[in-house]
This record gives C-alpha cells, structure tokens and sequence, in this order.
C-alpha cells in the first residue's frame, strides 16, 4: 500500500543547531529518500515563500506568505510504499522532525488519483 509521509516541522528547531548537527539532520533526512520504500520525497521551500490562494465570487484572492500563525509548518513528504501501515509508522518514527518538536502524519493514498 502506499503512504504520503507529511513531514511537519518545527519553525526554526533545524536553524537552532549548530551547522554539524544540521548536516547531520539532513543527512538522516537523505538516507531516509534512498531506502526501496521510498517513491518520491521532496523539500519544500521555507513558508515564508508560500501563497494562499482562495476563490470568493468566482475570483482568485491570494495571500502571501503563511496563513496562520503556526508552530509547525508543512516542510516536506515522502511517498512510501510498504506492506502494513505499522511499516509506515516505523518509517515516519526515523523522520528526524518527529523528535525535533514537530510531527509526521501518516496517511493511505487513494486509490485511481496518480492512475
């Protein structure tokens, strides 16, 4: 079955090591992107880089930057694919934002969207 990993940083926990625990994160981060579970995975741009966009009376309204004021952000993902959920969970546990005060969400892909 296969699983998005959403990875859900916390906003400067990353920037507040040092630069050898840094590249040591993002080390971790990469190791993760060559296992044979892993189908895609990308980083994401800082937040800050982000528009919202919002339809009202049949017009585009956007917004730039982050929308709310959150302690986490969407930083990143992986697509996985594994045999049990329980496999994906292990997964999301060695996503290094699920110890550094952020979380990772573990979720089904449906079915007939990627077809």
């Amino acid at each position: 079955m296969k699983y998005a990993v959403l990875i859900y940083a916390k906003q400067g926990a990353v920037e507040s090591l040092s630069d050898v625990e840094q590249e040591r994160v993002f080390d971790e981060y990469l190791a993760l992107t060559r296992e044979r579970a892993v189908l895609d995975s990308e980083q994401l741009q800082p937040v800050q880089t982000a528009t919202a966009v919002r339809v009202k009376d049949g017009r585009a309204l956007t917004t730039d930057g982050p929308f709310a004021d959150t302690k986490e952000v969407f930083a990143g993902f992986y697509v996985i694919e594994v045999d049990t959920e329980e496999q994906a969970i292990q997964f999301a546990a060695r996503v290094p934002a699920s110890r550094m005060g952020g979380s990772v969400e573990v979720r089904p892909l449906a079915a007939g969207w990627g077809a």
